[in-house]
């Protein structure tokens, strides 16, 4: 008993301290320069033992009101909804509605290999259903309503991409036929099932099935960023269902992530089968590293939204970001949350960039190649500001930092030129990548 006590001491000096040294200064100045530089417009929060040690929104809901977000504000959080999706199945086989290696065709057996795939493929992205979404044709009608039976007609004309549980391969097609399932077995909507089941149970204020977007009730619309916010389109909720339609915010996503933590939601047993992750993908959940720590969670992104929700169980920490309009990216946001809880460096920001004369980036305007990996980009000029382009991919504008070193902050890349030797650095994640321009 006594080393019990000791035990459970040393945990609660551990966590004051962490709470008492967290840097919020650091992530007031990211978020004021954010604001300022019009590079991010969405909201955080940061809890610990069910503690909000830090929350903040910037930007608008509806930019051509000028209407401001605040804490409150509720986003759609795409992909995230994958989480909820699979602790309604877990909680669905610990009441002995469904178990995961059921095959699919006992609900959908029109979907090819539906006998070869089961619940549990479906839910860790091993089933090698096609992912609709990746189709070009998906962006023709995904803002129109689609009925139960369009949805499971796109998805069988879409097949398979590998035979299932051969490998892993992220498919949103996965978690719409999950959420059907779900309405099989309990005879009700998804939106019911999910209000019933997680929604009330745990008290979230914040959180449900979306629709139309409905800026009386602090929803948000969202922006992509071409020199000035434009405003996105919006899918129709019918179409990813439990892949990606439900709305909520940061503090509700905090209260989620450690509430499911705490087995408050689905068993230990249901927990740790969540959280095993086989080939990159748990079920409805990534492993995040940050140095030494692990976190678990998921990044969702739908029309021009973005959110991350990531938790990490031996500090009891939940940290969650959703967005409605991004240049800065969230990844980088959540580095700066990390560094200040652990205490790490961060380099901020600054946005500074400088004027090229349009002689020297004409030099370096071209297609480059390289020996190392199998892409090519193509660098072009435009009202004297490069761009880039990967093959099959759309243009990208880059920042200047020096008179030869360029920058694409959303994806963290930094291209390096050198009109000499006619050579290029690509720089992202770590590594280096030398290109070579052609004649």
């Amino acid at each position: 008993m006594k080393k019990i006590l000791i035990i459970n001491l040393f945990t609660f000096i551990t966590a004051t301290c962490f709470s008492q040294f967290f840097n919020k200064q650091r992530l007031d100045s990211l978020f004021q320069v954010l604001e300022q530089k019009n590079k991010f417009m969405g909201s955080i929060a940061i809890s610990q033992n069910g503690k909000l040690l830090y929350s903040n929104a910037i930007g608008f809901v509806d930019i051509e009101i000028s209407k401001k977000t605040n804490n409150q504000t509720k986003y759609r959080i795409g992909s995230i909804s994958k989480m909820f999706t699979a602790t309604l199945i877990l909680k669905a086989v610990e009441e002995k509605k469904i178990n995961l290696n059921q095959s699919l065709s006992k609900y959908f057996p029109q979907i090819e290999n539906s006998k070869k795939i089961t619940i549990e493929n479906l839910l860790n992205h091993r089933s090698g259903i096609h992912n609709f979404t990746n189709d070009s044709i998906y962006l023709s009608y995904n803002t129109q309503f689609k009925s139960q039976k369009e949805m499971i007609e796109i998805i069988t004309k879409g097949k398979s991409d590998f035979e299932p549980n051969s490998k892993a391969e992220y498919s949103n097609s996965n978690y719409v036929l999950l959420s059907f399932i779900l309405e099989k077995i309990y005879k009700e909507d998804y939106a019911k099932i999910l209000n019933k089941k997680i929604i009330k149970p745990i008290g979230l204020k914040n959180t449900y099935f979306g629709s139309k977007t409905n800026l009386s009730i602090n929803e948000s619309y969202s922006y992509s960023f071409e020199d000035k916010w434009i405003k996105e389109t919006e899918t129709d909720m019918s179409i990813p269902m439990g892949a990606g339609a439900i709305v909520s915010n940061p503090t509700d996503l905090t209260i989620f992530v450690e509430q499911l933590f705490a087995e408050n939601v689905i068993s230990e047993k249901s927990l740790t089968l969540m959280r095993t992750i086989n080939e990159k993908f748990g079920l409805g959940m990534f492993e995040f590293t940050y140095l030494d720590k692990k976190g678990y969670g998921h990044t969702g992104g739908i029309d021009g939204f973005q959110s991350v929700v990531n938790y990490f169980p031996e500090e009891k920490l939940a940290i969650a970001i959703t967005s409605n309009g991004t240049v800065y990216p969230n990844r980088s946001i959540l580095l700066c949350a990390e560094s200040s809880y652990f205490n790490k460096p961060f380099e901020m920001p600054t946005f500074e960039n400088i004027e090229i004369n349009s002689e020297i980036l004409n030099s370096y305007v071209g297609q480059y190649t390289s020996s190392q990996i199998p892409l090519k980009l193509t660098i072009t000029k435009q009202e004297n500001k490069l761009f880039a382009q990967a093959t099959g991919q759309s243009a990208f504008p880059l920042e200047a930092n020096t008179t030869n070193m360029f920058k694409f902050e959303p994806a963290r890349i930094v291209l390096e030129f050198n009109s000499l030797k006619n050579e290029m650095t690509l720089k992202q994640g770590g590594k280096e990548f030398l290109f070579t321009k052609g004649k």
